[in-house]
């Protein structure tokens, strides 16, 4: 317990420091959101894979996907570093970086307000982004308070509390550049941590070829009499596994937490490097997870919830509680790492949208315009202060209500995540995508895509998810280039002119 102890209090001792040494970087929007959009490839890259991978991937995802699909439940992490990593950067990086300083954009909600020339749509995707990003940050706070309890014998809500406290404090000292900073060393403790723990957990099995024998003879939940499933290439359900990898990898084209890392990056030569330090991080971190959940049949039958259906989120935790101490510790910090990066993506996202999107809303216009009143805006210190300040006041709100879910989970992590990934990336993965691509997206197609993700997620919440809530979300996802590009067909296309100044600066 004292190795554990003087571990975790040595991390945050560190988390906390980069959060005083950048605060003088914070001092106004640009630097407090972006950076100062001069955020290099290594720190970009690791803050793009520990934003995507924390808690809920590690102890919610990798557990109840590794008990239904067994091995098989590793092409999730395959899938998460080329899809969700490597075309990610390949196919937004460049665009989002070039187009967003263009038009002078800082959040997701400011592009579409810009891009298409329609000011409410900042409002409301502003909304969606706030409202959406809590049930996902709920669960982040659950799965790293369940290892927490495990770990050191704190009860959960006060785990949830303390963990809730300590990111706030560095994200509001140090903003962005804490936050990658940060991210840059606790993406470090994942890659080691990741791949410790797999080499241990394999070793109690008697190693890799003894643990697949093993899960070779299990049988099949749907009919005892079939064996080998779990250790089967695709598994025993190839069709829900794809949902998962749809949902997982595709999801992170379109959500704000993710594509802002784009916006910061210093060039393109750093977009290069990015994208293969990220994919890398991507395969060992996310297919580690996977690969590690897959083997959980292994250490016996998860407990029952009250409503009878099995406590899928305690299945990594049994897997780890009878490591050694110290790689516990180890254990703990590597969640730790994931889990306070991904947060104070979170809640910095929401945070930044909510002030510039909603409360601060300044006229934006095309490059090359001139709106009265808008250059005096841009210039005031005053102003600036002010933004920041409601901002950091502002993460304390949407921590406070992402603390109210998280000591109430209404359901598992995995189901918690699929309702934010699906409606945010429902509602912006292809308006967004595409409108880096295709000139002739209109705004009534963005509108019609709002309503379809928000719309798909919320009604099969309120039905009692007749469709299983990551199935619903990749469908959203998908859905969404359908709707943009019906929609686009036979509604009213944007000015030529605003068209040409917002694609200029692909010619540059």
């Amino acid at each position: 317990m004292i190795i554990k102890i003087l571990l975790t209090i040595i991390f945050l001792a560190v988390m906390v420091g980069v959060g005083i040494y950048s605060r003088k970087q914070a001092g106004t929007v640009e630097g407090f959101v972006l950076g100062g959009r001069s955020v290099g490839p290594w720190l970009t890259a690791f803050a793009y894979g520990t934003s995507y991978f924390s808690a809920v991937v590690f102890v919610g995802y990798a557990g109840q996907f590794g008990w239904k699909y067994g091995m098989s439940a590793s092409w999730i992490g395959v899938g998460n570093a080329i899809i969700g990593s490597l075309l990610a950067w390949v196919l937004l990086g460049r665009r989002t970086k070039l187009m967003t300083q263009h038009i002078e954009s800082r959040t997701m909600p400011d592009f579409f307000g810009t891009r298409y020339r329609n000011e409410w749509l900042r409002v409301v995707a502003s909304v969606i982004a706030f409202v959406f990003l809590i049930p996902y940050t709920a669960g982040v706070y659950k799965g790293i308070s369940t290892l927490f309890e495990m770990g050191f014998g704190i009860p959960y809500e006060y785990c949830v509390v303390i963990m809730a406290i300590l990111t706030a404090f560095y994200v509001i000292l140090g903003g962005y550049k804490a936050t990658a900073m940060n991210d840059f060393v606790q993406g470090i403790i994942m890659l080691f941590g990741i791949i410790v723990v797999i080499l241990a957990v394999l070793n109690s099995q008697g190693g890799l070829v003894a643990a697949i024998d093993k899960m070779s003879v299990l049988p099949s939940d749907d009919n005892a009499a079939v064996n080998g499933g779990f250790a089967s290439l695709f598994g025993p359900d190839p069709w829900n596994l794809l949902g998962v990898v749809v949902l997982t990898s595709l999801g992170t084209w379109g959500l704000p937490q993710m594509v802002g890392k784009f916006y910061s990056i210093t060039d393109e030569d750093a977009i290069r490097r990015g994208t293969i330090i990220s994919t890398i991080f991507a395969l060992i971190v996310a297919g580690g997870c996977y690969f590690l959940g897959g083997f959980g049949r292994l250490f016996g039958t998860p407990p029952m919830l009250p409503n009878g259906r099995l406590d899928f989120d305690s299945i990594i935790p049994s897997m780890l509680v009878t490591l050694p101490d110290i790689l516990i510790a180890l254990v703990v910090l590597l969640v730790l790492s994931a889990s306070m990066s991904t947060l104070a993506s979170l809640v910095l996202t929401s945070s930044s949208t909510m002030t510039l999107d909603l409360i601060y809303r300044d006229k934006k216009s095309l490059p090359g315009e001139v709106t009265e009143g808008s250059i005096d805006d841009m210039v005031s210190e005053k102003i600036e202060r002010r933004k920041v300040v409601v901002m950091r006041v502002l993460i304390v709100f949407f921590i406070a209500l992402s603390l109210m879910i998280a000591l109430n989970p209404p359901t598992f992590i995995a189901q918690l995540m699929g309702i934010s990934w699906g409606a945010l990336a429902g509602a912006f993965l292809a308006p967004f995508m595409l409108g880096l691509y295709w000139r002739g997206v209109t705004p009534a197609s963005v509108w019609a895509c709002f309503v379809w993700g928000v719309g798909l997620t919320v009604i099969n919440m309120l039905i009692g998810n007749p469709i299983n809530p990551i199935n619903c979300g990749a469908i959203a996802m998908v859905g969404g280039f359908v709707v943009v590009t019906l929609v686009s067909f036979v509604t009213p296309k944007m000015s030529r002119d605003d068209i040409n100044k917002i694609f200029d600066c692909y010619n540059n």
